[in-house]
């Protein structure tokens, strides 16, 4: 009658380079789907190795290491009688590959590389790999003898092709693969594949989780069938935070997720579903068919079922609603997290912060109050792992938080940002701040705030900044942040006038915040020179500015870009937040010497002006 199957993936806070600690947490996780019933594990993108390792995937070392680790992934009793689906790179005929090493019973079914690589923004696989291109194409490939040694095999399946176990058909995605615009779910799913499985490593930015779950519920709500997401968690060991997300989807239905943001090394997401629901909805809705010009999959066949004959009880499946996390939140729940990480493995003891009484310095004094948060929720939960992390950085065996302030303290210093320009209400802010997140505020440090290891908020805009300390103010009851946000905001670099600040860094740009925030974002993300940048933003403020003080502002926008952009050559490596970031040195990749004329360009806005004026005349 039916078809129940058990499946499970999972979001693992996985380190490049970290083998021995990837290794545990991947087998872990089979652990747990063994534990749910699964019979099918899904890991995130390059999960053994870790996703971040950069240049190290030239290095021969690490497809070693990572064809070790396989080794006793595929000698452990754990993985038996579950079909394991791992991430590594693997080099096939002197080219190297992203792949999926998909096995069973110490027989490995399949090595499916990836077809799509991600090489914009701020990936560059195709630095490191090459694209499988072979469309609809296997090979043989021939295992290394460590290997060979567990699996009596000495070649296997390489290549683009989907597993047909005795009860249905299992395809594979990976990342980037599912937002292209032929994603191969398309294809599989019209010759008859059921299961589709995408292993992730996809970076939090923000406002970007729903583009991310409305593209996989569209994946089977078109074309029917289960899909099962996994993603990396945690600080690979760079910029980016990768927020996990796991989940089941049968129809466009989410039926099971994980979490966004946590400190859990290791969730494993299972679901028992009805494979008739997926008969069901595509003999009623869809009708798929292939057309004859399409190229049927190459399957190959596993002498293994996924459902159980002897169980009549057939699940029905219950819809639920992922409510998202705000902006406002995801800056205090990812940042946090990501310095999490950062502080638990770079071997440090706490954070120090010059607190200036400002938005900047005091949203950073909120992410790591609220990293503290999360902590001692974690702790209160039962999380193990975590409370032995704490007691390695206050070092204490004994320790256990009480309350966030209380933690706070033990591994967050502040020191007040003073100079002889300063003024005694920027220092009475830091103060009252200091106090009430529970910090050791120290005294005057000559350095600005450039002069850091991490920089949690550069990838995140003033306004977005501004909206978190709100939520700060509700959330943490930090009502300190009030007159922080009400103070106009100035670096104090000019002597004070009667005790008062007579400088404010929006007088000295030439531009508010909000003003420089919509140019950067032309400039950034929508790729816009400066009459380009004139001809969108004449459109944009036509109701505040006129086109000659659009013009103004445009030209003394990249005439001081032309001036500091060297500085961005040094800037300290901050959190990834969104597309938009100053942190230009890692995937901006534009020159640090301009000519701060713009000769051609600034002309061309003139000669604009002058005809728009002259239309006007007639």
């Amino acid at each position: 009658m039916g078809r129940k199957v058990t499946l499970a993936t999972c979001s693992l806070d996985q380190w490049a380079l970290e083998f021995d600690g990837n290794f545990e947490r991947i087998l872990k996780s089979i652990e747990i789907a063994k534990e749910n019933g699964a019979k099918y594990r899904l890991g995130p993108e390059l999960e053994i190795c870790g996703y971040g390792c950069a240049d190290h995937f030239h290095e021969s070392d690490t497809l070693l290491h990572c064809f070790e680790v396989l080794k006793k992934l595929l000698e452990s009793p754990i993985t038996q009688d579950i079909i394991c689906d791992v991430g590594m790179p693997i080099m096939h005929r002197n080219v190297r590959y992203n792949c999926r090493v998909i096995f069973l019973n110490r027989q490995i079914l399949l090595i499916r590389p990836k077809m799509l690589m991600a090489n914009h923004g701020i990936y560059r696989e195709m630095r490191w790999f090459s694209p499988w291109t072979k469309f609809r194409t296997v090979e043989e490939y021939f295992l290394p003898r460590m290997i060979q040694q567990v699996t009596g095999q000495d070649t296997v399946p390489f290549g683009d092709c989907v597993l047909s176990t005795r009860d249905t058909c299992i395809g594979t995605e990976m990342c980037e693969e599912l937002w292209h615009p032929s994603s191969p779910h398309i294809q599989m799913g019209l010759d008859g594949v059921e299961i589709f499985t995408n292993s992730s490593a996809s970076h939090h930015e923000l406002r970007k989780a729903n583009q991310r779950l409305n593209l996989i519920k569209s994946a089977t709500a078109k074309s029917g069938g289960i899909y099962l997401y996994a993603n990396q968690r945690g600080c690979d060991g760079d910029r980016l935070y990768y927020d996990g997300c796991a989940m089941v989807v049968i129809n466009g239905d989410v039926v099971a997720h994980g979490a966004q943001f946590s400190l859990t090394e290791v969730e494993v997401i299972s679901a028992t579903l009805d494979l008739e629901d997926v008969h069901c909805y595509r003999g009623e809705s869809c009708q798929l068919q292939m057309g004859s010009e399409s190229k049927q999959c190459y399957r190959i066949k596993v002498d293994f079922s996924l459902s159980s004959n002897d169980d009549i009880c057939l699940p029905i499946y219950q819809p639920i609603t992922w409510n998202l996390h705000t902006p406002e939140e995801e800056i205090s729940l990812g940042p946090a997290c990501w310095l999490w990480d950062y502080l638990r493995r770079s071997g440090q003891a706490g954070f120090l912060l010059p607190l200036s009484g400002g938005v900047d310095s005091s949203s950073v004094a909120c992410i790591v109050y609220s990293m503290c948060v999360q902590v001692c929720k974690a702790i209160e939960n039962g999380d193990n792992q975590v409370l032995q992390d704490v007691r390695r950085l206050v070092g204490n065996e004994t320790y256990f938080p009480q309350q966030p302030r209380e933690l706070c303290r033990l591994i967050f210093t502040t020191c007040y940002m003073g100079s002889e320009n300063s003024s005694a209400d920027t220092c009475n802010r830091a103060k009252e701040l200091a106090s009430q997140i529970g910090s050791l505020t120290g005294y005057f440090t000559k350095y600005d705030c450039s002069s850091a290891d991490i920089n949690p908020i550069g990838g995140i805009s003033k306004n977005d900044l501004k909206g978190f300390l709100q939520f700060c103010v509700r959330q943490f009851q930090l009502t300190a942040l009030k007159s922080i946000l009400a103070a106009p905001p100035t670096a104090e670099l000019e002597p004070l006038t009667d005790g008062q600040v007579s400088q404010t860094d929006e007088a000295d740009m030439g531009m508010t915040y909000s003003e420089l925030s919509v140019i950067g974002r032309l400039r950034k993300i929508s790729k816009c020179g400066p009459f380009s940048m004139f001809c969108k933003l004449i459109h944009m403020w036509k109701d505040v500015l006129s086109p000659t003080e659009v013009a103004q502002k445009v030209k003394h926008f990249f005439r001081m870009y032309s001036m500091n952009r060297h500085k961005m050559t040094t800037v300290t490596p901050s959190y990834h937040a969104e597309s938009y970031s100053p942190d230009d040195n890692r995937f901006d990749l534009r020159p640090f010497l301009y000519n701060t004329r713009w000769n051609w360009q600034f002309q061309s806005i003139d000669n604009q002006i002058s005809q728009m004026a002259a239309k006007k005349q007639i």
